[in-house]
């Protein structure tokens, strides 16, 4: 944190204790305009200006970026054909190795609850690659890979799975890969380093399936769905997801409009969803019935691919792709409100945010 921390243990003022914290912003680099790695910078905690500080650079196409579970290294995807997982030292900011997934264009990364297992989304490929982490942090190769089977209506971009998004439930038994490409959830088990499917959760044919989020309750999950501009409600239970509830993202008559993002409040009272199209971040209340949609607020930039809490939930960041910005908006813990704060931070196509959270 910043030295401003210490002020407010002499006696300083609120303003003078606001503290910095790291962040990182995933990116394209092979894209026209693009970026030369990882984006570095720290953020303000109390405003949640953010600042750029530099780039880590040898890390080609880090479109979705994570951080191991005691702070010390970070994860990033690289994008291509030829899929790639690189491990880096968030204290050097140097690369520690790559590793090939096997699959073609890796969008999305997770850790297992033990943070010794790290699993990988490739979409083109539609499959799904597990890597060990070692002890210094570095990724063995990998050592299995699962490949999804699907297809949908949408001919362009259903015609074969997609894997866009893999996350673990609340209690971190299960994980769930949202498959875009096969309007499905893949819900897997995980022992011993190995993935076992168990169940399928199926969303209506078109709808292209993006993210998901689970409820703090462990009881139900969230999933944002690309094609159709909707979000989902499901029960969930032993592995098994069960599609309910279904809301539009957008008003109707909106222009062409794309889903990214879900979110959950730590407290489960407020669920967000990123509209790129719309470019708006929807807020909906969670009630005992399902999901109420309260409102949209625009969110500052184009097409915005990945919104993110800050480890507090008192932030939220919006990486607006098109715009070539990042956004920072105060959380009304309460209402769940999002309020505008601080300048827009010009940066080369972001699509991913992580404000660490270890400082």
């Amino acid at each position: 944190m910043g030295v401003g921390a210490g002020l407010l243990m002499t006696g300083g003022t609120a303003e003078a204790a606001a503290a910095t914290r790291r962040v990182f912003f995933g990116a394209y680099t092979t894209w026209s305009g693009g970026a030369k790695g990882v984006g570095t910078g720290t953020y303000d905690t109390v405003t949640g200006q953010l600042r750029a500080t530099g780039v880590i650079s040898g890390v080609v196409n880090p479109s979705f970026v994570i951080e191991s579970r005691d702070g010390r290294f970070l994860y990033a995807v690289n994008e291509n054909t030829k899929g790639e997982v690189t491990a880096i030292n968030a204290a050097t900011l140097k690369v520690v190795n790559k590793q090939a997934t096997g699959g073609a264009d890796p969008c999305h990364l997770t850790l297992d609850p033990s943070g010794k297992f790290l699993i990988t989304a490739d979409y083109s490929s539609g499959s799904l690659s597990v890597f060990p982490v070692n002890a210094d942090g570095s990724l063995g190769a990998r050592t299995q890979k699962v490949q999804h089977k699907g297809s949908g209506p949408n001919k362009e971009r259903q015609e074969g799975p997609h894997a866009h998004h893999i996350v673990f439930d609340v209690a971190g038994k299960y994980a769930a890969a949202v498959d875009l490409g096969a309007d499905s959830v893949f819900v897997y088990s995980f022992t011993g380093g190995k993935l076992v499917q168990v169940s399928q959760a199926r969303v209506e044919p078109g709808a292209g399936p993006r993210h998901i989020a689970f409820h703090p309750d462990g009881r139900t999950a969230y999933v944002a769905n690309e094609l159709d501009s909707t979000i989902v409600t499901c029960s969930y239970a032993n592995g098994v997801l069960t599609p309910g509830q279904v809301l539009d993202t957008v008003p109707s008559g909106s222009p062409a409009n794309y889903p990214a993002e879900v979110l959950v409040s730590a407290d489960g009272k407020h669920v967000y969803l990123s509209n790129r199209g719309h470019d708006s971040v929807a807020h909906f209340a969670v009630g005992a019935s399902g999901l109420t949609l309260v409102g949209h607020t625009p969110v500052g930039g184009e097409y915005p691919r990945h919104i993110t809490f800050d480890p507090t939930g008192s932030l939220l960041f919006a990486a607006n792709q098109n715009s070539n910005n990042v956004t920072s908006f105060k959380v009304d813990k309460v209402t769940g409100t999002l309020t505008p704060s601080g300048a827009p931070l010009q940066t080369a196509i972001p699509v991913c945010v992580l404000p660490t959270r270890l400082g």
